[in-house]
């Protein structure tokens, strides 16, 4: 049993490969002054990097976890999501509020996602 980690650090790794399955941690913009709908680029666009470092797409994505700072978010999250996400590859996804550990995020992605 191989378990691959990638930019390990003292407390997470931004991903694990396990089995031909990709475990990401949860992704958050560094520009935090940014409104929903640029936070939510941004961290897709990690989204895209850490599965492109590894050999996977957003094609990929088997299920998605989205945490939002607060509900008034939804919209403006979604609208960047629906841009983002490839039509007939949409993943399972659950989109829940949450206290995020820094108050100045407005959003935090979790992803699994399989190898090419």
């Amino acid at each position: 049993m191989e378990i691959k980690r990638l930019h390990v650090g003292k407390r997470l790794s931004e991903i694990a490969v396990h089995n031909e399955t990709v475990y990401l941690a949860g992704q958050i913009a560094e520009d935090t002054t940014q409104d929903i709908e640029g936070q939510t680029r941004e961290v897709l666009g990690h989204v895209d990097r850490l599965l492109n470092e590894v050999g996977s797409d957003k094609t990929c994505i088997l299920t998605c976890q989205i945490y939002i700072s607060d509900m008034a978010h939804f919209a403006g999250m979604n609208a960047v999501w629906d841009e983002w996400v490839p039509q007939g590859h949409t993943p399972p996804r659950a989109t829940v509020e949450a206290k995020l550990a820094n108050p100045a995020c407005l959003v935090e992605i979790c992803i699994t996602a399989a190898l090419r």
